[in-house]
């Protein structure tokens, strides 16, 4: 039987009055709480410390009043009994009488219980009958919790139970509880101390014995705790002991982080007076030791390099080199493999950063420097060579084609770039494209500043046929050309317009002439039915649904439809009922209804 009731005990931080008590020492301990080491352990509703019930009994289990002891003999005797331990801790044995095991452990039972049955059955001593002995019943115990634990009190818990159950039954050790020193009291002597740093760091439980009926576990308070913080692996606050040093502060923290500077720790102390900081060097971290409160922080490593130099533009392998003893210009440029094919080499340029961090440019001749005509440069820490490329240093070239070809817009320019060449990047001409006139617009450069010219670009009017070779000589594009692809004369894509209503035949129909009319329309549709009323016919396009308010003629137009409305309905009251066919389009020009929406 196993239980958590608590008997007699007290809440942790109760109030008297039964109010919310709010200071500046509780908020304190609200924040430290969650960064003392350990303070999750039992606190963790995945970690129960539950003793397995369902092991073989322990040979160093101690008997108890309450124990069921099952006793089980075979070989030349067969016998089983399941005996309750008295309150005085005796067994009644059938056939050979009391026994005493209280207090003995299942191990020494087992002898004693043996030698009383002997006489009972001689084969026990001969070895022709084996005796075993195991728990029937698991007892329950009581274990009270004193000191400094998150809930003390006496609980009611199995008897396989051991230290760490019952800590996890009290919720651990409160804020001011210590981790390094809980101590296990037996008949009023202290027979165990417990470290749960050990299970905390290694998983080890070490003094995690196993408990007895009115055992008691006390939690005193901490001796201290110091804090670390910064380029660590695991900061926290951790609960030190008498002879430990920084360097086991350290390792409770899981070491330096990468990116730690380990040649010094800053330590926060607190004197009985004020404040100070004490520099530690890495040789004192073993013989340094910590006060109660205080603080220390790992820094980062400073993000600089002590030995960089670093190469762009165009060489071969761009980057960051080490800065070897006596580095020079050239070599570093050995070491960039080389320079490229388009390097531009006139001139390249060295940043670098004197002491004071202003920035110092030193310019060189990259093919004198290459060839050995120019002296080497010895370069410096976070010297930044710059050689450029031809194509760095010019406009990026393009051209430019537009209209009737399939995929205009604006493409790379390429040395010995032909007419035929871009018509054909752009996909190649559409269908109503006139290749025997096509316009290459040019940039004028006027070299003579006193020139007065009103021309803006030169103009060429090429012509290509329609598998984009030249007719005559080939023309070749210059940079930043625009070609202009015209519509063919003549050519149009069909029109159509639809027809609904009080109509013979509504539908889609094809404008085949300019000078197409309504009534053109009206006649091929087979005119208007016997219902038809011709004076509120309307016509209606696309888009003159929509107006932009910002567009004024479009303002201007919707304007003129209210007013071309306006007009429909005087019409409309003074229109005869009966109207003939051939007179529908004059009526509709006389009433302005064309364009009506």
């Amino acid at each position: 039987q196993t239980g958590t009731t608590t008997v007699t005990g007290r809440e942790y931080s109760e109030t008297t009055d039964g109010g919310s008590v709010t200071n500046e020492k509780e908020e304190t301990d609200q924040e430290v709480a969650p960064k003392v080491f350990g303070s999750e352990l039992f606190r963790n509703g995945n970690i129960t410390f539950e003793p397995n019930l369902r092991i073989a009994t322990p040979k160093s289990y101690v008997i108890g009043p309450d124990d069921k002891l099952l006793i089980d003999l075979n070989g030349d005797n067969e016998a089983s009994y399941n005996l309750a331990v008295s309150s005085e801790g005796i067994i009644t044995l059938p056939f050979v009488g009391r026994v005493a095991v209280g207090g003995l452990t299942i191990e020494n039972a087992t002898s004693k219980i043996r030698t009383a049955m002997g006489g009972t059955y001689p084969a026990l001593r001969s070895g022709r009958t084996n005796l075993s002995i195991n728990l029937g019943n698991i007892r329950s115990i009581k274990v009270t919790i004193t000191g400094q634990a998150t809930k003390t009190g006496t609980y009611t818990i199995s008897s396989l139970s051991s230290v760490y159950n019952a800590l996890n039954y009290a919720g651990g050790p409160g804020l001011n509880g210590t981790y390094r020193n809980i101590q296990l009291i037996r008949n009023n002597k202290v027979i165990n101390t417990i470290d749960v740093y050990n299970f905390l760091l290694k998983g080890i439980q070490q003094g995690n014995i196993r408990l007895q009926d009115q055992d008691v576990i006390n939690i005193p308070v901490y001796e201290k705790r110091v804090e670390i913080t910064g380029e660590v692996k695991q900061p926290a606050l951790f609960e030190m002991v008498t002879g430990e040093s920084l360097n086991s502060l350290i390792g409770f923290a899981g070491g330096f982080t990468s990116e730690a500077y380990t040649s010094k720790i800053k330590a926060f102390q607190k004197t009985a007076k004020e404040r100070q900081i004490t520099d530690i060097d890495a040789t004192e971290f073993s013989s340094f030791n910590p006060g109660n409160g205080d603080k220390f922080v790992v820094e980062t490593i400073l993000d600089r390099y002590v030995n960089r130099v670093e190469i762009i533009g165009a060489v071969f392998r761009p980057g960051q080199f080490e800065l070897d003893k006596g580095l020079t210009l050239k070599a570093l440029i050995q070491k960039a493999d080389g320079i490229t094919e388009d390097a531009f080499l006139n001139r390249g340029y060295i940043n670098r950063l004197n002491p004071d961090k202003t920035q110092y440019f030193i310019s060189f001749d990259v093919a004198k420097l290459l060839s050995g005509e120019e002296k080497d440069i010895l370069l410096t820490r976070e010297d930044k060579v710059t050689i450029s490329s031809v194509f760095d240093l010019r406009e990026e070239y393009t051209v430019t084609i537009q209209g009737e070809v399939r995929a205009p817009g604006t493409f790379e320019y390429a040395d010995n770039l032909t007419l035929g060449d871009v018509v054909q990047m752009a996909g190649g001409f559409k269908e109503g494209a006139t290749p025997s006139r096509i316009e290459v617009s040019r940039r004028i450069k006027n070299t003579d500043p006193s020139s007065i010219s009103s021309r803006t670009a030169e103009l060429f009017v090429v012509s290509v046929d329609e598998n984009l070779r030249i007719l005559g000589d080939k023309f070749v594009i210059k940079p930043f050309d625009i070609i202009s692809i015209r519509n063919s004369e003549g050519y149009s894509i069909q029109k159509q317009v639809k027809i609904e209503g009080e109509i013979m035949y509504p539908g889609m129909y094809t404008i085949t002439s300019k000078d197409y009319r309504i009534s053109d329309l009206i006649k091929r549709a087979g005119g208007l039915s016997p219902y038809a009323y011709a004076e509120g016919a309307s016509l209606k396009r696309p888009g003159a649904e929509k107006v932009n308010p910002k567009d004024k003629n479009a303002i201007n137009n919707a304007e003129e439809e209210e007013k071309k409305f306006l007009n429909l309905e005087r019409v409309q009251e003074r229109t005869a009922k009966n109207v003939e066919i051939g007179k529908v389009d004059e009526k509709l020009v006389q009433s302005d209804l064309v364009g009506i929406n």
